[in-house]
């Protein structure tokens, strides 16, 4: 997700992201094209998850960008604290997906834990994302 948004943000080339997917093809991961952008550890992209922070500078028009990619996984909620310490606004992505959104924000869920821990951290500004949007039927009840 962090990848794509850099992709489109015009952080990184097409020449680079059909590299990516090419090598991501190749292991049986091709829908993870974006993902290695930034996750570059073998484990990472062997398991599919981030597991260590990782930085992408890149400028626009109006701005310099420095996305601080953190895990959303709860086995490396260390690394994200690290992450999310030095950010100045964060970007919360939240999985639409039936059962995930619902597990994300329950009570103990990770959505939840992380948007708290990102303000206790202090970053007050922060934008949220719907990801897998297409992956389910789009309800204003649900």
């Amino acid at each position: 997700t962090t990848g794509h948004l850099i992709y489109q943000c015009g952080g990184i080339d097409k020449r680079t992201i059909e590299k990516f997917e090419k090598e991501a093809a190749e292991l049986g991961k091709g829908s993870f094209k974006y993902a290695w952008v930034l996750d570059k550890l073998k484990a990472e992209r062997e398991r599919g998850i981030t597991i260590d922070i990782a930085l992408w500078k890149f400028e626009t028009p109006r701005y310099y960008v420095t996305v601080i990619d953190a895990p959303g996984h709860r086995d490396f909620i260390k690394n994200m604290i690290t992450g999310t310490s030095q950010a100045d606004c964060a970007i919360l992505i939240i999985a639409a997906g039936t059962g995930e959104f619902e597990a994300g924000i329950s009570k103990d869920g990770q959505t939840r834990e992380h948007a708290l821990l990102a303000y206790t951290l202090g970053v007050k500004n922060l934008i949220v994302a719907i990801n897998k949007m297409d992956t389910t039927k789009w309800s204003e009840a649900r």
